[in-house]
């Protein structure tokens, strides 16, 4: 008999809320701090009237608009959980894993679903166009997507290392018909400033934060934000809450739930709807891991304070853990990982002992990679590699213990935009 491992939900199973932790935290979290009297004005003019008002509710769940849920529908959601069987089978046969695959979204990741919701309410205010920053692309895709769905322009300030590295990503915004530029860029006053001091600079995503804030502010646009903040992560908890059905219909209950940082959104979005319940009981069972780059070590590394989230620091501090708002990462290849902080919400949990943080190097992470795509026959993306090195410490565990366990990781996007970088680092190019 055939046994199954994809599992989806119809799409008049997609859930119509997403879920906002803010009011099942073990406390409560620390407000912005905005030392210049200038920050909050400055979010007023540039960020969508809708997003900032949900930055601060203390709803626990907010209706979804069927503007947004129409489009979630359109671009591939609910995305299914697949089991990787072939995974655990290699690994011994100790663990079960569980894969959300937001993977299979149009834009391959799963940027798409705040990126939605970003850009409904930015056109709501009637914006004359919309601006952001992006990595690796996969924000920058989502957010041209969007962009065209809704029909609002967008400027998309791209990390300047990634923006020639990952030519395919570029290639895919303009394709949606946005506007790229490589960050530091000529085509700000702030980034001409960042060129002049250094005209080698790699770039960073609090310098692209910098050039899209200033960019919308000065021309009258609205700043759509990727990651960190709350609304952000409230978006994109829409993944969660399928995952959580999911999971019910299929009859487990994650002993683990694990995933990538860069700045939390991805991670959270999965682990939240199922933390959230736990908090709300008072006793927390699962074991919570986010993994990140050991190049950019903020998780592990990182010191618990108020930073900025932008190296221009035009917006609020935010407590979290940070190295630091100035720091330029080294040219690694999974973009997404070289922001400097962890949003807010994640950073007090870690602080809290509730969530766990781990840092792989690159190397290790892309020989995941490509077992994983040999065993399982899915390339994942450069970031999502980096959460399969903590299917190890589980496996490890679960001998130990002497008793399977369940992982539930979410599958942040795919990597076939990214087998030049692969090439690069598994020398698959030398010959």
């Amino acid at each position: 008999m055939l046994e199954k491992v994809r599992f989806d939900l119809s799409q008049d199973e997609i859930p119509t809320e997403w879920y906002n932790i803010l009011p099942d935290l073990p406390e409560q979290l620390p407000p912005p701090q905005d030392p210049s009297g200038k920050s909050f004005e400055i979010l007023k003019q540039v960020l969508p009237s809708k997003v900032l008002e949900l930055e601060f509710s203390t709803e626990r769940y907010i209706k979804i608009p069927e503007e947004v849920l129409q489009r979630y529908l359109q671009v591939g959601r609910p995305t299914p959980i697949i089991r990787a069987k072939k995974l655990e089978d290699y690994l011994g046969g100790y663990i079960k894993i569980y894969m959300k695959m937001e993977s299979h979204t149009y834009t391959g990741s799963h940027k798409i679903n705040s990126a939605l919701a970003h850009v409904y309410y930015a056109k709501l205010d009637n914006a004359k166009f919309v601006a952001t920053e992006t990595g690796a692309g996969q924000w920058g895709s989502a957010v041209a997507l969007a962009s065209a769905l809704f029909k609002v322009p967008a400027h998309i300030f791209m990390v300047r290392t990634s923006y020639y590295a990952k030519p395919y990503r570029r290639y895919l915004m303009q394709m949606y018909g946005a506007q790229v530029h490589p960050s530091p860029s000529e085509f700000t006053r702030y980034g001409r400033e960042v060129l002049q001091k250094d005209p080698n600079t790699p770039g960073s995503l609090g310098i692209a934060i910098s050039e899209a804030v200033y960019y919308a502010l000065e021309e009258g646009g609205k700043y759509v934000v990727g990651s960190v903040v709350n609304s952000d992560i409230l978006f994109k908890t829409i993944a969660g809450m399928e995952a959580k059905k999911q999971m019910e219909i299929i009859g487990e209950d994650p002993d683990y739930i694990i995933g990538v940082v860069g700045g939390g959104s991805n991670y959270a979005a999965l682990a939240y709807p199922f933390l959230g319940e736990e908090l709300r009981k008072g006793k927390v069972r699962r074991k919570y891991i986010a993994s990140g780059a050991i190049e950019v070590p903020k998780m592990t590394k990182g010191v618990y304070k108020y930073d900025y989230p932008d190296t221009a620091r035009i917006l609020p501090m935010l407590k979290m853990y940070t190295i630091g708002s100035d720091f330029v990462p080294p040219p690694v290849y999974a973009g997404g990982l070289r922001y400097h902080a962890v949003a807010p919400t994640l950073s007090l949990l870690m602080n809290k002992g509730i969530v766990q943080a781990r840092d792989y190097t690159q190397g290790e992470a892309f020989a995941w990679a490509k077992l994983f795509s040999q065993v399982e026959g899915w390339v994942p993306a450069p970031e999502t590699s980096h959460a399969l090195p903590i299917l190890k410490e589980i496996v490890e565990e679960a001998k130990k213990d002497g008793e399977k366990k369940t992982v539930l990781i979410s599958f942040s996007g795919h990597g076939l935009l990214d087998l030049a970088n692969f090439a690069d680092v598994l020398g698959f190019n030398k010959d």
